[in-house]
């Protein structure tokens, strides 16, 4: 019962401890929203299912923080007529692919070993996301 007791306090303080962040994405969110029409998202993304997981993909690669904002960003993308296919991209490579961390990776797991695995997360991304796509269109 402690353990139970002491799992929730430490949860409760790492929700409270997110909540700034998360409002100052959804605020990041409004402003870019304001500011960016959909013209923006269809010259970006309207290039078809692979060519747009792939740039989703590069964009998730970039980026950076707490997988929850990953969520919070690709359900925007899905309003503003993004792809299924790009926003799966987007978030398994936010998650699993990191090219800022790149050089920190690379002194403690060597860098040879951490450009591999980089690759590796991409690709695999890209398939993850097309294979997404196909399961929801088939309707399995």
């Amino acid at each position: 019962m402690h353990l139970m007791k002491n799992s929730i306090k430490k949860s409760a303080k790492a929700l409270f401890n997110m909540v700034p962040i998360l409002i100052s994405i959804l605020l990041l969110i409004g402003l870019l929203d304001s500011f960016l029409s959909k013209n923006v998202y269809e010259k970006v993304f309207g290039h078809g299912t692979f060519l747009d997981s792939i740039i989703g993909g590069l964009f998730g690669s970039i980026s950076a923080g707490a997988p929850v904002n990953s969520y919070i960003l690709g359900g925007e993308f899905l309003k503003n007529g993004v792809g299924l296919t790009a926003v799966t991209a987007f978030i398994v490579t936010w998650v699993s692919v990191g090219v800022i961390q790149l050089p920190i990776e690379g002194k403690i797991l060597g860098m040879k070993f951490a450009v591999i695995r980089n690759i590796s997360a991409f690709v695999l991304a890209i398939f993850v996301a097309l294979i997404t796509s196909f399961i929801i269109k088939i309707g399995v």
